[in-house]
């Protein structure tokens, strides 16, 4: 039975392969749906859900946690040929030179480097054949509850695995100095290459938390993609320096909304503002607002909800823009506002945002 699957698997990944490799395939090109994509250029809803695991079966920390039914139940779902799970940089390759994407791409990460991720969810993983990226901050490595250096240089080792860039310290790097954030991604990547013999391209930012001075810091730094741990999926449209990722954990790691955001279909917008993802006092509450692509009709269903606010008041200003109004400022810490359309074939379409609060 495990060589069968294997099989499969193995025929599954070679027709992704064969799709990205020629971007005039008509299924992959009209992969999501006829929002404005040609025969030489996809289209704008065309893209991936990307997840995002921490630890695995270690119920003491429940915010970061999945237990290990709910991850078995989620590569089940995975394996399922409608599926197309994609090495992460396979999909930051094909967004870069606008090569369509299978439909229903997904791709599997998990940030820190837990030792649980090795003990539980890299043989669950290899077993479903199923590739995935480790987001690792080097400083911890070898700590109590992190995987070792060996571990790592296996896991650089096998196909099915992807190493990134999160850091030394896994520092809140909007709070650091451009020379600290500097030293942050560069010493990282000394000890990557010093310890696995190459450095990473892909980067994902601790917390989820980056303002645009950030951005350029880690795209001066010569990494191709960032990304964050705001909800939603990855459009053509998407700033590829902050990238989506829909995080899971055990209270929503349930199948139901599993299947929500592994079959999630990008709202494309433009024009968002603020442009910066750090508010100060002076910007609490923010004017926030996008327009939606021209592609995408119906947005008259679009919902919008915020971190402590509930569904929010939505001003449609004629045409496509889209804007909130808050009536009081957030708290410090951490805000997301999340915005659903539904979509084509009972899909949602989700356009999410992170937002940092300063004091």
């Amino acid at each position: 039975m495990v060589a069968l699957i294997r099989l499969v698997r193995s025929a599954v990944a070679g027709l992704a392969a064969v799709l990205l490799a020629f971007p005039l395939a008509t299924a992959a090109v009209h992969a999501q749906s006829d929002a404005g994509g040609t025969p030489a250029k996809p289209a704008v809803d065309n893209g991936a859900s990307v997840v995002m695991y921490h630890r695995f079966g270690n119920s003491r920390y429940p915010s970061t946690n999945i237990t290990l039914a709910q991850f078995e139940q989620h590569i089940a779902e995975l394996s399922k040929p409608k599926y197309n799970v994609l090495p992460l940089a396979d999909i930051v390759s094909a967004l870069r030179q606008q090569r369509p994407l299978p439909p229903y791409t997904v791709a599997i990460t998990i940030d820190d480097a837990y030792r649980s991720v090795w003990q539980e969810a890299v043989p669950r993983l290899r077993e479903a054949g199923l590739p995935f990226t480790v987001f690792v901050s080097t400083g911890p490595v070898g700590g109590s509850d992190y995987m070792t250096w060996d571990q790592l240089r296996q896991l650089a080792r096998m196909e099915l695995a992807t190493i990134g860039n999160h850091t030394v310290s896994h520092a809140h790097l909007t709070k650091l100095s451009p020379d600290q954030v500097r030293d942050e991604l560069a010493s990282a990547q000394a000890r990557f290459q010093a310890e696995l013999g190459r450095k990473p391209d892909l980067f994902a930012y601790p917390y989820g938390e980056y303002s645009t001075a950030v951005q350029q810091a880690v795209r001066a730094a010569g990494f191709i993609a960032a990304f964050g741990q705001q909800s939603g999926a990855i459009a053509r449209t998407s700033e590829r320096y902050g990238l989506p990722r829909f995080a899971l954990n055990e209270a929503y790691g349930d199948m139901d909304r599993f299947r929500t955001v592994v079959n999630a279909l990008p709202l494309p917008v433009h024009d968002v503002v603020p442009d910066d993802n750090v508010l100060t006092p002076e910007e609490n509450p923010p004017m926030y607002g996008f327009t939606v692509h021209q592609s995408v009709d119906g947005i008259e269903g679009l919902d919008c909800y915020a971190s402590g606010r509930g569904e929010l008041d939505v001003q449609r200003l004629g045409g496509q823009r889209v804007e909130l109004r808050f009536d009081s400022p957030f708290p410090e810490g951490r805000v997301r506002i999340n915005c659903t359309l539904m979509g084509p074939d009972g899909r949602w379409r989700w356009f999410g945002n992170q937002f940092l609060v300063t004091g």
